[in-house]
């Protein structure tokens, strides 16, 4: 049985990730979301298989060989704060999976939340929130990953 933890009164599985550093479904990154799109087009865009890259462990998928480029030129630049793990659940000094559509760009970085009600709650302080995760983030990507 995989390990429980709580957010915000509710009982969640663990996220299934491929490495500590990356949230990852079945080896790929954020549900099959294309972080370009998040830049580019300001909106969720689902990426297409044909149009995968591998980095720092998992899988990216995007909507199309120009997002793709742009990705492998700078992933830096795109990749998810916290390694698309649940930016309030980091900043509570846990990790959480989450629902690519509970995005937020903050000063030039992707930060995404379990759901739009946990993003409504991170919102309530987003500087506090993102000091906190900075501050906990070394040592819960340091972790092991939880294994399906």
């Amino acid at each position: 049985m995989l390990p429980r933890r709580p957010l915000f009164g509710l009982a969640l599985i663990a996220p299934v990730a491929v490495s500590a550093q990356t949230f990852a479904e079945r080896g790929v990154a954020l549900r099959g979301a294309d972080v370009v799109a998040y830049f580019t087009d300001h909106r969720l865009v689902r990426g297409r298989a044909e149009f995968s890259a591998e980095w720092d462990g998992v899988r990216w998928l995007f909507a199309n060989a120009e997002h793709r480029a742009r990705f492998l030129a700078d992933p830096a630049a795109y990749a998810p704060a916290y390694g698309g793990f649940c930016a309030w659940a980091v900043s509570q000094g846990y990790t959480a999976p989450t629902d690519p559509a509970a995005w937020r760009i903050v000063e030039g970085r992707l930060y995404l939340n379990y759901d739009q009600s946990i993003k409504r709650r991170w919102e309530r302080d987003i500087p506090g929130h993102i000091a906190s995760a900075d501050k906990n983030w070394p040592r819960l990507s340091a972790a092991s990953p939880p294994r399906a």
